[in-house]
Order: C-alpha cells, then sequence, then structure tokens
C-alpha cells in the first residue's frame, strides 16, 4: 500500500510541493514521503485507539475528499506537525500543502479501492495495511458495527455478519478479494 500512496502523493505533490516556492526543492521527495508516510501512520493510529468509525467514514460516499471529515482532518494534522518538525517546513506552508494533499491522497486512494474496473488497489490491502497486516478482528468488528451505515448489510436482516459475506461472494466471485470487494461496493 505504501508503494500506491506514494505514487498518488507524487501525482498530487506536483503542483503543491514541486511547484511550490515556499519549499524548498532538495525538500520536495521528503514532503511527498511524509505525506505517504503520515497517511499510513496516521490510519493505523485510528485503528490502534479503536477509533475505527473516523476509518470506515472514509469509505462513505464522498467523504474521502472532504476537508471536514474528522480522518481527513485528523490526518492533516499529523501532515502539518511532521512537515514542520522533521523538516523544518513553515507551519503556514505545512499546513496548505498538508490541507491540500491529504484530501486528494485520500480521495483517490478510497476511490481506487471502492472501483470494481481499478484492481491495482483493494479494500484489503488497506486493511492490511492499517492493522500492520496481523489480527484484523478489531477492523471487523467495526465493520460489522458500522457496516450498515455503508450499505454492507447484503440480506438486509440489520447486522453485517458471515450471511452478508456469503450473499457478497455469491454476488461476486472470486475469493476473499471478491467478498470483500462485494461488501465494500466492488
Amino acid at each position: 500500500m505504501f508503494e500506491q500512496l506514494t505514487q498518488l502523493a507524487q501525482q498530487f505533490g506536483q503542483d503543491t510541493v514541486v511547484k511550490n516556492d515556499a519549499i524548498p526543492n532538495e525538500k520536495n521527495e521528503a514532503v511527498i514521503n511524509e505525506a505517504s508516510t503520515s497517511i499510513i501512520t496516521g490510519l493505523q493510529k485510528m485503528v490502534a485507539d479503536g477509533d475505527l468509525s473516523k476509518l470506515g467514514g472514509l469509505f462513505q460516499g464522498n467523504n474521502a475528499k472532504d476537508a471536514s471529515n474528522p480522518a481527513v482532518q485528523q490526518l492533516t494534522q499529523q501532515l502539518t506537525g511532521n512537515l514542520s518538525e522533521k523538516l523544518g517546513i513553515n507551519s503556514g506552508t505545512a499546513a496548505s500543502v498538508a490541507s491540500t494533499l491529504i484530501p486528494k491522497i485520500i480521495s483517490a486512494l478510497v476511490g481506487k479501492a471502492k472501483d470494481s474496473g481499478d484492481s491495482s488497489f483493494e479494500i484489503s490491502d488497506i486493511i492490511a495495511a492499517v492493522s500492520g497486516g496481523g489480527d484484523n478482528a478489531g477492523i471487523m468488528d467495526a465493520i460489522s458495527k458500522y457496516g450498515g451505515q455503508f450499505g454492507l448489510d447484503q440480506n438486509g436482516d440489520g447486522k453485517v455478519d458471515m450471511s452478508d459475506a456469503m450473499d457478497a461472494v455469491s454476488k461476486k466471485s472470486g475469493g476473499l478479494g471478491g467478498m470483500l470487494g462485494g461488501l465494500f461496493g466492488k
């Protein structure tokens, strides 16, 4: 996932970072890399803190590009602080860069994960990255808890459980990837 994030950061960083006179050219690559790192560590922190509703909120509608989304705000604040503290970027410039980059990168990331026509990135990649590749039980609990709000209740019984997974699999073939894709609207 880090590679895909870095590619998105490079894509959106051209105007926001590279063409920004307030950021010294020798720091362009470090700023772009910090954006990717801040997103991964920020999402991991949400999971570690048990704040899975923020993470789930990124996948609802077009919330990922909304600067007022709590997850986007948290990630923006984290990147702003990291750019100032780690790279010595002026706090105003850091805030401007972060508030532009984070919504664009997160929106593109979520869009790719939700796009059934784009196999370069899957929801399962996000789950594995933010859970450290280990126990996904907490994230799956959040999916169950918040899943009805996000259209994951495939059979309309008021809960997200294995029968929803089976319904998703029957709608979409392809094993676990198909199941997760089906659950997340892919």
